[in-house]
């Protein structure tokens, strides 16, 4: 019998009646990690490209998804954990609170 996997949740945008602004953490662009999404009945790789900590103690993984064979790609917002989200791997790299540089031609 297989396990019956629904479709993660996604997070609205915050506002400020949300109550306070979350922390957002960032990593350096080519080291970011990864989570598996379960999105159209498949598990879909999707690198993180923030982590919000919310004043309610929840979790919330910004992430860029491949959604179609014609490589479309979305950004969505999702709670941590929920079933349909699997950790695909971590980084080496620590987070920062600060806006990540974006890597260039010369660096």
């Amino acid at each position: 019998m297989s396990e019956q996997i629904e479709e993660p949740v996604q997070v609205p945008p915050w506002r400020p009646e949300n109550g306070p602004q979350p922390q957002v953490w960032c990593w350096p662009a080519g080291d970011q990690p990864a989570l598996y999404v379960y999105d159209g009945g498949k598990w879909k790789y999707a690198p993180v490209t923030a982590r919000l900590e919310h004043a309610d103690c929840r979790t919330e993984y910004q992430v860029t998804l491949q959604t179609s064979r014609g490589r479309e790609t979305v950004h969505r917002a999702y709670w941590w954990p929920q079933p349909g989200l699997r950790r695909a791997h971590g980084s080496a790299s620590d987070p920062t609170d600060r806006e990540p540089i974006p890597k260039t031609a010369a660096g």
